[in-house]
C-alpha cells in the first residue's frame, strides 16, 4: 500500500478547439502533463508534508503514475464563467488524517468556488472529529467554530477560474492536489 508523504497544489487553464486539447493545455499550465494521473478520493494522509509547487514539480518523472485529487470544469459557451477548486482541512494532530475536497462551479467567482471547496473539506473533517456546528451558519462563522475547537488547525483552498473563450473554443480549468 502506498501512503504519500508529500503533497503540492497546482492549477491551470487551457483553451483549444478540442475539449481534450483544452484539458491538455490546462495540465501543461499546471506543470503536470507528463504524468499518468490516477484520481483518488479525499483523504489527506497523516504526517504528509505540504511542499511548494516548484519542489513538487521537480519530483515528478515523465510517464510516472501519480496520484492526485483533481477538480476539473470546462465549457465551450462564450463568456461562461467556469472554476475548479481543491479545499484542504488539516487536523491539529498531524498523526490524524485530514480532508481534501473538490468543487466545480459555473457562474461563480474564484473566491466563491475556493471558499466552497474549503468549507466542504472543513465540514467533512469537523464531522469526523465530532465538532458540533450549525450547518446553516455562514462559512465564516463555521470556520471560526472549527478553529476554536482546537481540533482543526488549518484550512485553505487552491482555485482556478476562467471565462469561456469568446469564440466558443473549449476552456478548461483544473485545480489539483498532487501526491508524492
Amino acid at each position: 500500500m502506498f501512503v504519500p508523504t508529500k503533497i503540492f497544489f497546482t492549477k491551470g487553464v487551457g483553451v483549444h478547439k478540442d475539449r481534450l486539447g483544452s484539458f491538455e493545455l490546462a495540465l501543461r499550465k499546471a506543470g503536470i502533463e507528463k504524468c499518468n494521473l490516477v484520481y483518488v478520493s479525499s483523504i489527506f494522509p497523516p504526517n504528509c508534508k505540504q511542499i511548494s509547487r516548484a519542489e513538487g514539480l521537480r519530483g515528478l518523472k515523465a510517464g510516472g503514475i501519480t496520484f492526485c485529487v483533481m477538480a476539473r470544469n470546462e465549457t465551450n459557451e462564450p463568456n461562461r464563467l467556469v472554476s475548479s477548486a481543491i479545499g484542504l482541512a488539516l487536523p491539529a494532530d498531524e498523526n490524524e488524517y485530514g480532508y481534501l475536497s473538490e468543487h466545480h462551479g459555473f457562474g461563480e467567482t474564484q473566491q466563491k468556488t475556493g471558499e466552497y471547496a474549503e468549507d466542504l473539506a472543513a465540514t467533512m473533517l469537523a464531522t469526523t472529529l465530532g465538532i458540533e456546528f450549525d450547518v446553516n451558519a455562514a462559512w465564516s462563522e463555521r470556520e471560526q467554530t472549527y478553529k476554536a475547537s482546537g481540533k482543526i488547525i488549518k484550512t485553505k483552498h487552491t482555485c482556478q477560474s476562467a471565462e469561456g473563450d469568446k469564440n466558443g473554443l473549449w476552456t478548461t480549468t483544473i485545480a489539483v492536489a498532487m501526491f508524492l
